[in-house]
This record gives structure tokens, C-alpha cells and sequence, in this order.
């Protein structure tokens, strides 16, 4: 389960300390929330998906979580976040990029969708990706120590 950038195995059973694979709190002051990217495969149906955590406030994280068995929580307004996963295809880093998360059905994780800039991540969301932009994020896991 993949913790957002600012968790360190060190803060495993630490008070007020908890990652879940859907939620994290780091020092009771810090709250992320798991969540999708959608990326759009040019010229197919598909989207590529990447798991991520997004910052959340208090207020948002207590909101999100007295709904999270509630019916048409879909309908809430979306919720601001900053991308709190580093994507390491990219450059600039993502960390700290702004978002929305858009709460899906119950049992369905949170649609992230970023801020419009002119960042890579984010022109790829709005844009779409190559069938060979998406085998990218695999290589370094498929080859250890090789980069591009």
C-alpha cells in the first residue's frame, strides 16, 4: 500500500500515527487520503489509473469519514487537497500539486483530479497518454536501476 511521501516507517504504532490502505494521520496533525488519478489512453476507451494520496484538512478527513458507508455520498462537493505522492516518471516532482478529490460511490475510491498547470501529470490527465506512455511507469519496477 503505498504511503503518501511524508510517512516514514518509523511512525508505525507512534501516537497518533495510523496508515490504512485508504487513510493516513501522522502525528494526529496530518491527514491524506487515498485516492485515483484517471489519465485517458489516446484513441481507446481506456484510462490508466494511478493510486495516490492527497493531503486533506481535519474538517474534509472527519466529512469524508462519517460518509464512508453512506449512499450517494457521491454527491458531495469536491474536496481540496495537495498530491502527496511522488510519481518518480516525473520531473518537476509531483508532491504539493493542487486537487480536488471527488468522492465516488460507496466501496469506490476517490477520482484526484489536478489542478489544470502546466505540469507533466497534469497536461497527461487533461490530455491523455500513448498506449507507450503507459508501460513508462513500470520500468523501474520491471528493471531495477535502469532510467531513460
Amino acid at each position: 500500500m503505498p504511503a503518501p511521501a511524508y510517512w516514514s516507517p518509523e511512525m508505525t504504532g507512534a501516537p497518533g500515527s495510523v496508515l490504512s490502505s485508504d487513510l493516513c494521520v501522522i502525528e494526529g496533525e496530518h491527514f491524506f487520503v487515498r485516492g485515483v488519478i484517471e489519465i485517458p489512453v489516446i484513441d481507446t476507451a481506456e484510462t490508466f489509473t494511478r493510486g495516490v494520496r492527497v493531503s486533506s484538512s481535519r474538517d474534509d478527513f472527519v466529512r469524508m469519514g462519517q460518509l464512508r458507508e453512506t449512499p450517494g455520498r457521491e454527491s458531495e462537493p469536491p474536496y481540496f487537497g495537495w498530491l502527496s505522492s511522488e510519481l518518480p516518471v516525473y520531473e518537476p516532482t509531483t508532491l504539493n500539486l493542487k486537487a480536488s478529490l471527488h468522492t465516488q460511490p460507496v466501496g469506490i475510491r476517490p477520482i484526484i483530479e489536478l489542478e489544470p498547470t502546466g505540469h507533466h501529470l497534469a497536461v497527461e490527465q487533461r490530455s491523455g497518454i500513448t498506449h507507450a506512455r503507459v508501460r513508462e511507469p513500470a520500468e523501474p519496477i520491471l528493471h531495477p536501476g535502469h532510467r531513460k
